[in-house]
C-alpha cells in the first residue's frame, strides 16, 4: 500500500506561484510513475501533469502548459508541481496519484493509490 502525502498548497495572488509536494510511503518509489489531479467545486477531478518513474517523460493538460512544471526525485520519494503565473481558474483542491507502470497516464482511472489533496486558492 503506497501512502501520498501532498503539501505546499495556500492562498496566492494571480500571478504568483507554488510549489506542491507529494512525498511517497514507498521504498521503491521509483517504479511509479507519478501524476497530479485537480479539482473545483462542481466540477469533475481533471489531469493535470504526469511524469514517468524514471522523470524522462511528463505530460501536460493544456490548460497549464508552459506555467507547471512537474519533476521528482527518487532519492527523496517525492514528486513536485512547480506552478508558475498562477489564475484565478486554478484553484482547486490538487491530488497527488502514483501507479506501478514504466509508462505513464492522463487518466485518473489508471491511478491506483492517491493523496489527500491540497487546497490551492488563487485570489484575482
Amino acid at each position: 500500500q503506497v501512502q501520498l502525502v501532498e503539501s505546499g498548497g495556500g492562498l496566492v495572488q494571480a500571478g504568483g506561484s507554488l510549489r506542491l509536494s507529494c512525498a511517497a510511503s514507498e521504498r521503491t518509489f521509483s517504479s511509479y510513475a507519478m501524476g497530479w489531479f485537480r479539482q473545483a467545486p462542481g466540477n469533475d477531478r481533471e489531469f493535470v501533469a504526469a511524469i514517468s518513474w524514471s522523470g524522462s517523460r511528463t505530460s501536460y493538460a493544456d490548460s497549464v502548459k508552459g506555467r507547471f512544471t512537474i519533476s521528482r526525485d527518487n532519492a527523496k520519494n517525492t514528486a513536485y508541481l512547480q506552478m508558475n503565473s498562477l489564475k484565478p481558474e486554478d484553484t482547486a483542491v490538487y491530488y497527488c496519484a502514483a501507479v506501478r507502470t514504466n509508462t505513464y497516464y492522463t487518466g485518473a482511472s489508471e491511478y491506483d493509490y492517491w493523496g489527500q489533496g491540497t487546497q490551492v486558492t488563487v485570489s484575482s
